[in-house]
């Protein structure tokens, strides 16, 4: 059993790696969500509901580029700050979407931004695993 754990990982060793930074990069990016909705940013207020988006955006940013880069990766680019502006502009793009959902699941339907919340982060982890596939960290060939 220990056996075939190993070769599995090994055969998907990006996407598990990927999983598993993702994970943690929702996690750094709801807490910063939820701890800023719950102590200073009023999520009834348009205005203040994507101002705590961004904000939680902007550290999920920060912890994605350093984990992706090393563990998921494994990047040796040499052109670290073309790499940085490329993955951050790829997640401005997926921000995007996020605040769209959020828009249309709370503002205008009159959702729980909790639940929007979750159900904008598992469309964001896709569309940032493409983006960063395809655009961010594409090995030469």
């Amino acid at each position: 059993m220990g056996r075939t754990c190993r070769e599995l990982y090994r055969k998907y060793e990006e996407i598990i790696n990927y999983l598993i930074v993702g994970v943690l990069t929702t996690a750094v990016s709801l807490g910063i969500y939820y701890g800023s909705v719950w102590t200073f940013l009023d999520p009834r207020d348009p205005f203040q509901l994507q101002a705590a988006n961004v904000l939680s955006w902007v550290g999920a940013v920060a912890f994605a580029y350093v984990a992706n880069r090393r563990y998921v990766f494994h990047s040796r680019s040499r052109s670290r700050l073309l790499e940085a502006g490329r993955f951050a502009l790829s997640r401005a793009a997926t921000l995007l979407m996020d605040m769209a959902i959020m828009y249309l699941l709370v503002t205008l339907a009159g959702g729980s931004d909790k639940i929007a919340k979750l159900v904008s982060q598992a469309a964001v982890m896709v569309g940032n695993y493409v983006f960063s596939k395809l655009f961010v960290f594409r090995r030469s060939r």
